[in-house]
């Protein structure tokens, strides 16, 4: 019987939660309760008490209570809760996980949930979950249903809301177990095709999309990632957990925007995760030539000098050319980073432009910013073991993004030496 994980603060939600249990069992499946709450009484039974969740955070249930510490009491029962819902789990015994929950039971729950593999049903229910989500949900699948009344009880509005809640995850539950019983792909790649992550922008679409024609025909199967900043933090996230044979990141705006001050930064933690875990990458500087703000009037004062180029992308973003000096800094980093890689690396430099916008033709096309770039690139790399490779041509031509694709597909595999001419 597939098996619903239901987590909650049984102090405070204790009657919806015993609601929503019994809802859950008419619906066909097997319910597990974990309690996370901390100072008051659980007001139904737990399968998994309260202090055993503590304890697998590493702490006493009674010190927490006598501290009276709400914000460390929550963070440490998320803590707790993530253990707890890896180890069943491991041990075959979730198949999705739901919770309900005001701020800080959203944060315990939402916590667990993250430390759950991709494709894990996970569903909370939550009055928190129609403003800005990106803290509970960060770069998991995590579905957040909004309770619109705050969950104080069973009424006429929160009773449909918590039903259809159930009722989802009994459905996810269900197809979760069926699929994991046959062995059928629960998650992308457990085809026997190895997944590929790749970056991309509009800018960099042509080029890419030529990267991940051929990989395809390669036997990979590729994943895509827009540079928006939530989508390098997911393709940073998901490297660390191992889930790609290989990394082809062509597209890296989002370091241009960390370093100048852009609305579109993954956060100083772009380009590491492959390299940390070994994971082949092949890297270009695509679209460092290009910082992304919001609509004109919010560029901020600095940028509307004489000498910075700037323009209206669309009614919501403005764009700004990145200076020579940024270009320096912006090759220094990513050659640090690379640097930093324990697995094999490489960068391919197209020479003849690093989006739509720079091209030849393009109104950001900078010759001296972009030489700039890949000055730094090159001294940054010098004597290392990352492949420095020049390639005379635009990064959306074809040719650039399916030699770059050869020369992951030849990592990966280690089926010998890329010719030289690889990204020439």
């Amino acid at each position: 019987m597939a098996i619903v994980v239901l987590l909650g603060t049984l102090d405070t939600k204790g009657e919806e939660c015993g609601w929503l249990r019994e809802r859950l069992r008419q619906r066909g499946v097997d319910v597990l309760v974990v309690d996370a709450g901390v100072i008051g009484e659980p007001r139904i039974s737990a399968d998994v008490p309260r202090a055993e969740v503590a304890r697998a955070a590493g702490a006493e249930l009674a010190r927490l209570r006598a501290e009276g510490d709400r914000g460390a009491a929550v963070t440490t029962m998320a803590r707790g809760a993530a253990e707890t819902v890896l180890r069943l789990y491991g041990e075959g015994r979730l198949h999705c996980v739901l919770a309900i929950g005001g701020s800080g039971g959203t944060s315990i729950a939402t916590r667990a949930m993250r430390a759950l593999p991709l494709g894990v049903p996970k569903l909370v229910v939550s009055s928190m979950a129609s403003g800005d989500v990106s803290p509970y949900v960060g770069s998991a699948d995590i579905t957040m249903m909004h309770s619109v009344v705050d969950i104080a009880g069973i009424n006429s509005v929160s009773a449909p809301i918590l039903a259809n809640a159930a009722d989802a995850a009994a459905g996810m539950a269900q197809g979760f177990a069926a699929a994991t019983r046959t062995r059928r792909a629960a998650v992308p790649g457990a085809d026997g095709r190895p997944l590929v992550a790749a970056s991309m922008a509009g800018v960099t679409t042509p080029g890419v999309d030529a990267a991940r024609e051929r990989l395809t025909e390669l036997g990979y199967e590729v994943l895509v990632f827009h540079t928006s900043g939530a989508g390098g933090r997911i393709l940073e996230s998901l490297a660390g957990q191992g889930l790609f044979a290989g990394v082809l990141d062509l597209t890296l705006s989002e370091l241009a925007d960390d370093l100048v001050g852009g609305m579109l930064s993954a956060g100083p933690g772009r380009l590491t995760a492959a390299g940390r875990h070994g994971v082949p990458q092949v890297v270009s500087p695509g679209a460092l030539d290009m910082v992304k703000f919001g609509p004109l009037h919010t560029l901020p004062e600095q940028h509307r000098r004489e000498d910075r180029r700037v323009r209206v992308h669309n009614p919501s973003i403005t764009v700004i050319r990145t200076t020579a000096a940024e270009c320096t800094e912006l090759g220094r980093r990513v050659a640090a980073k690379l640097r930093a890689a324990t697995g094999p690396a490489a960068v391919c430099i197209p020479l003849r432009g690093l989006s739509t916008l720079g091209a030849p033709d393009g109104p950001y096309h900078d010759p001296a910013a972009d030489e700039a770039l890949f000055t730094a690139l090159r001294e940054g790399l010098r004597d290392s073991a990352v492949e420095v490779r020049e390639a005379g041509t635009h990064i959306n031509d074809p040719s650039f993004g399916r030699t770059a694709a050869d020369l992951l597909h030849r990592m990966i595999t280690g089926s010998g030496e890329v010719s030289a001419a690889a990204c020439a």
